[in-house]
């Protein structure tokens, strides 16, 4: 839903982005900022800035930034409405109704009533859990040794033998059969008329990112089948787009994501610390999951059983998260099964080690291929090197494709320009990639001239927006046209539009940007690093050159542009005047 400018900034300005993210990460005072410790990567010293006088935080280490609004979109993977809705209901502020058609309003109605049966199921399974009907399911879970304060944390209940008893409850609390049927929760036969879905099973709630529950698993006790039995799908319920525990390990921070594929597995990680770790639904992973983890992590260790069918699964899994642009590391279990037999025999510790020794998932899948060849036999031998430089071609980027080469080289005892010869060749016949070259230097690149001029057009904006008298001592020489990168512009005429007018805000026009990362380069323009001075004329020096370096690259670029663009010619006879005329001015920074 649109909001107007002004009730957006409304909302803003009563929510103090101190306040908030001091309720996510621990803040303390450093001059005239707040620091803390970086919420999106995994630091050791504090480069995470916040600003309360520009009402913005910045961090000087991943380049994350914004506004309080960016803050929610980035920490709860909000969108921006829904950031906007969280700080009005925080500050007080009512919002618009939303205008719906009559179809949207059933449907949204229909969802929340599907969605209010599911809740109330979940309460139902929790306290049939600790009820003497439950002790079945209580001992179990008690001797899979999980605490009561993990199966709190994650609703877990208990279905009764009786077949009825949910049926029965929800019709109590007013649900009506079709709605119950629709909702997974029951089914009917003409023989047994409406009837529990779920009866005998300890009880697993699946939860969405918000923590409704949407949908449910159940473990039967005893030999019944089916083992593991879920909800189907529903209108609040997919489950190619969920995964289990992700409503926790969202916010985990961990720097991965540890992908198992059962909800135990899943349970006995967060017991153990590991409050990273997700599961796919009782499905094999799909690209809609990969798509949602890519939301939260770049990096995804696979924690699959270490049987054939979960090696089959991870070579699976690999495949689809190299699709969706993530990489895939894969942890050993062995001697173990799983991850809950793991964690069980040899503790917290040594699954840490196997996280920090999880193999590069090429490396497994070349492993896992090394399985269907005799090395002993020179043919069989030379048909394994030969699929080693199919993968290799698989890498699009040569850099990349080098350095894998001279990996796996190095891993497989090749030598290197054979295994290049035979990666050059099969590429060649193929087409599959050009053949790699080698970097002919390690030397990183220098910046180039626009990266020059655009960090000082950074430099300026920030000096400015620390003290914003300055702009009335330099808009003779200067103005927004300047500015020649298109969003820098865009930020230096709202921000001398607003100095002009007495309403300094640098919070606010972050949201004039709708991308993520513009809201990023936004920020970063407010917090650029300026190197240190100590005398007031070393001071007044720094910005005179920062502002007559901004000046010459204006005219050059506009001077490069002449043709006949009436426009760049009067900007650049402008522009020599201020120059020489700056070039002779001093600026007092009192």
């Amino acid at each position: 839903m649109y909001y107007p400018e002004e009730l957006i900034e409304e909302i803003r300005m009563k929510n103090d982005i101190v306040d908030v993210v001091s309720g996510y990460v621990k803040l303390q005072k450093k001059g005239a900022s707040y620091f803390g410790l970086c919420p999106f990567h995994n630091e050791k010293s504090p480069s995470f800035s916040v600003s309360g006088a520009k009402q913005m935080y910045y961090c000087f280490g991943c380049g994350a930034g914004g506004n309080v609004f960016t803050f929610l979109m980035n920490y709860e993977n909000y969108t921006f409405g829904e950031a906007v809705k969280f700080l009005a209901k925080r500050a007080g502020v009512a919002l618009p109704e939303a205008e719906y058609s009559a179809e949207m309003k059933q449907k949204e109605t229909h969802r929340a009533r599907l969605l209010e049966a599911n809740k109330e199921a979940a309460k139902y399974f929790y306290y049939q859990l600790r009820s003497e009907q439950g002790t079945a399911g209580y001992r179990y879970l008690a001797g899979r040794q999980l605490t009561e304060e993990t199966m709190k944390k994650f609703g877990l209940g208990f279905a009764g033998k009786n077949g009825r008893d949910l049926v029965r409850y929800m019709k109590q609390k007013g649900f009506e059969d079709a709605l119950l049927q629709e909702a997974g929760l029951a089914g009917f036969d003409e023989r047994s008329g409406m009837h529990d879905k779920f009866w005998n099973r300890v009880m697993f709630p699946i939860q969405d990112i918000n923590h409704r529950v949407i949908g449910f698993g159940g473990r039967v006790m005893g030999d019944g089948t089916p083992k593991y039995l879920n909800s189907p799908e529903t209108p609040v319920f997919d489950k190619s787009r969920n995964l289990y525990g992700l409503n926790f390990a969202r916010t985990a921070r961990a720097g991965n994501i540890i992908l198992c594929e059962g909800y135990m597995d899943v349970i006995s990680l967060h017991q153990a610390g590991f409050t990273q770790a997700v599961a796919s639904l009782g499905t094999a992973f799909t690209s809609g999951q990969a798509s949602l983890l890519k939301r939260y992590t770049d990096k995804v260790l696979l924690s699959y059983d270490s049987d054939g069918a979960g090696v089959k699964a991870a070579l699976r899994a690999i495949g689809i998260l190299k699709e969706a642009g993530l990489t895939g590391k894969v942890i050993d279990m062995r001697p173990y099964k799983d991850p809950d037999e793991f964690i069980k025999n040899l503790g917290r510790e040594a699954y840490q080690e196997r996280i920090d020794n999880a193999e590069n998932s090429f490396f497994f899948e070349i492993r896992m291929a090394e399985r269907d060849y005799d090395l002993e036999d020179p043919e069989s031998k030379t048909a394994f090197y030969k699929e080693i430089a199919r993968r290799l071609c698989n890498f699009e980027i040569e850099v990349e494709r080098e350095n894998y080469l001279e990996a796996v080289a190095d891993k497989y005892h090749i030598g290197f320009e054979n295994l290049r010869k035979l990666v050059n060749t099969y590429a060649a016949q193929t087409g599959l990639a050009k053949p790699a070259e080698r970097p002919k230097s390690g030397q990183a690149k220098k910046a180039g001239p626009e990266e020059n001029s655009k960090r000082v057009q950074r430099m300026l904006l920030t000096w400015v927006t620390d003290e914003p008298e300055l702009y009335k001592k330099v808009r003779n020489f200067i103005d927004a046209s300047d500015f020649t990168d298109g969003l820098y512009r865009k930020v230096a005429e709202r921000l001398f539009a607003d100095i002009e007018a007495g309403n300094y805000n640098p919070a606010g026009i972050i949201s004039m940007f709708e991308e993520e990362e513009e809201q990023r380069e936004a920020a970063a323009l407010f917090n650029t690093k300026v190197e240190a001075v100590e005398t007031k004329q070393e001071r007044e020096k720094a910005f005179h050159d920062i502002l007559y370096a901004v000046k010459k690259n204006s005219y050059e670029y506009y001077s490069g542009r002449l043709g006949s663009d009436v426009q760049a010619l009067n900007q650049v006879i402008a522009g020599k005047k201020a120059l020489e005329e700056l070039g002779k001015t001093h600026i007092s920074l009192d």
